[in-house]
């Protein structure tokens, strides 16, 4: 009897075991699930349209910037290089199809991607100068969402569409990218090579989102005062644009930090803009890297005097604490009006052309471009602000989601009234 019970017992206890390390394993596995469904889960506001698209490429980008940031820890490689790595996957080459011929080539030394409509016309073209972002540091003409949105407009406008390029941080900071936009763009507005590519000189405008947008606007300001360019702009489009960084400290930094681009990632984008020195960038993270002798230059960036009440609803102004000179003497780009537009007075201002501003409320650069608008109105420029409720930074070349397609639309209207 003792030996039958002995070999019960011995598979019994084997079941037990075996139960112990499945029970072990369902909770590993719940403790997962639960770990992995708090990294995914991004709060989104009610009116998100498709919130499980935009919350699947939150997720994305927060792992690329998390492994970047490890691979960085390590001492692998530069954050920006492993974040240009992963996006690199993005790049097409310049393929023509039977709409439009596709060319590269270069303005002034200058990269540019060209988009030719192949329907035949008997009048000269539009034109239209494209800034892509990236937060000067990341992006290229060459990416698939900024070809396909270039195609679509010279399809959609039967214009002639140049895609530049330029310089990047960290190997290159400011004024390098703005030099190369510049460049370029006084190349293509050169009569020459306006006759080379069927261009109406009185048709011409310029777009730019993100980073891109900052350029846009900075080059649109730089053009007025050029005596050498004698072709103006018609039009200027920027698209929630990036155009101070003076204040992160804005209601829409508070807001809208954790959606897409965070403020310490913003802060990080503008220093490296100038610098690789870390310093800069902790110091912008803190509002406190504006010297007191610049004190007056915040008179064009305070938000309670130029974001409308509903921008400002529960909000107060916070008076900025000054930082360390120094800073503002090693790297002066950050107050430098090529970098920030917004700091432009409004005898600059006011000699601007039509202009079209896209912001987004859920975009924590939302209020830089809302105060442009405001800015560019008393200074009598006429503005178009298109201010999307449901709008997050990106939503226009984010491919495959509902919000860019209206986005696209509205845009491509404004410019085919105006252009």
């Amino acid at each position: 009897m003792v030996g039958w019970q002995h070999q019960l017992n011995g598979p019994a206890k084997k079941n037990v075991q075996l139960e112990n390390i499945m029970g072990r394993k369902t909770i590993l596995l719940l403790i997962v699930g639960v770990l992995g469904a708090y990294y995914v889960y991004t709060p989104l506001p009610d009116n998100i349209e498709e919130p499980w698209k935009l919350m699947w490429v939150t997720t994305c980008l927060k792992t690329m910037t998390h492994l970047c940031h490890f691979a960085e820890l390590l001492g692998i490689s530069h954050f920006m290089d492993i974040a240009r790595f992963f996006m690199s996957i993005q790049e097409v080459p310049p393929t023509s199809d039977e709409n439009v011929t596709v060319m590269e080539t270069t303005f002034n030394n200058v990269p540019v991607r060209i988009y030719l409509p192949k329907r035949k016309s008997e009048t000269l073209r539009r034109g239209l100068f494209y800034i892509h972002g990236g937060g000067w540091h990341m992006g290229s003409a060459a990416f698939f969402d900024i070809d396909f949105l270039s195609r679509r407009t010279a399809v959609i406008l039967d214009a002639v569409v140049i895609s530049t390029n330029y310089r990047l941080a960290p190997e290159h900071h400011f004024p390098s990218q703005f030099e190369d936009v510049y460049n370029a763009l006084k190349w293509f507005l050169n009569q020459d090579v306006l006759d080379k590519y069927s261009v109406d000189p009185e048709r011409i405008g310029i777009s730019g989102e993100s980073a891109g947008g900052n350029l846009a606007a900075a080059v649109t300001q730089q053009l007025i005062d050029d005596p050498d360019v004698k072709i103006k702009l018609k039009t200027q489009s920027l698209i929630y644009p990036a155009l101070q960084c003076l204040d992160l400290d804005l209601p829409s930094y508070r807001e809208n930090s954790n959606l897409g681009l965070t403020k310490s990632f913003v802060a990080r984008l503008w220093s490296g803009y100038f610098t690789t020195d870390r310093s800069l960038e902790k110091a912008m993270f803190f509002n406190q890297h504006v010297p007191v002798e610049s004190s007056h230059l915040f008179k064009f960036v305070n938000w309670s005097s130029f974001l409308p009440e509903k921008f400002r609803k529960g909000h107060f102004y916070k008076s900025p604490t000054y930082g360390n000179s120094k800073l503002a003497k090693k790297y002066p780009g950050f107050l430098d009006v090529r970098a920030a537009p917004l700091l432009a007075d409004d005898n600059r201002l006011r000699n601007l052309p039509l202009t079209y501003v896209i912001t987004c409320q859920y975009d924590i650069l939302r209020d830089d471009g809302i105060m442009y608008v405001t800015r560019l109105q008393n200074a009598g420029v006429r503005v178009t602000h298109n201010h999307i409720e449901d709008g997050f930074h990106g939503a226009l070349v984010y491919r495959g989601f509902k919000i860019g397609y209206r986005i696209e639309k509205q845009y491509m209207s404004w410019l085919s009234e105006n252009l």
